[in-house]
């Protein structure tokens, strides 16, 4: 084979493993930011409800509670706060059984844009009967 073919068949494999390797290695890690949250929160602002939750849901890819608190204005309201997943709250020491119904809570967050959805992105929750508390930021 002459070396100008060789070589040129060469450079066209070299392409193709790099190729290769660029897409296994940009597939092959795990997707941290699956939605922006900033399109459905402000994130730069926070806002504090206190309430009795309705229901917690623990599930993936996100968990939710659910809380009747008052808005800005007095009415009472059902709050939609989403928190992490099961898996990322287990790893924090929270599970199904932690947060019952009827429990008085303490949520603070950063609110959703559409104030008529009432949503919180939690940032802590407080359960003042037993000093309960978590805090942090979950994607």
């Amino acid at each position: 084979m002459p070396a100008a073919v060789e070589g040129g068949t060469m450079k066209r494999m070299m392409i193709a493993v790099a190729a290769l390797a660029v897409v296994a290695l940009a597939g092959g890690g795990r997707a941290y930011a699956h939605h922006s949250f900033a399109a459905t929160y402000f994130v730069d602002q926070e806002i504090t409800v206190e309430g009795t939750l309705t229901q917690f849901m623990y599930r993936n890819p996100h968990s939710f509670i659910k809380v009747e608190a008052p808005d800005d204005k007095g009415q009472m309201q059902t709050w939609s706060i989403e928190w992490g997943g099961g898996a990322q709250l287990t790893q924090e020491h929270v599970n199904r059984d932690t947060l019952k119904y009827g429990d008085h809570v303490i949520v603070t967050g950063n609110p959703g844009r559409d104030p008529a959805e009432h949503r919180i992105r939690l940032h802590k929750i407080v359960r003042p009967s037993d000093g309960w508390k978590w805090e942090g930021v979950i994607m």
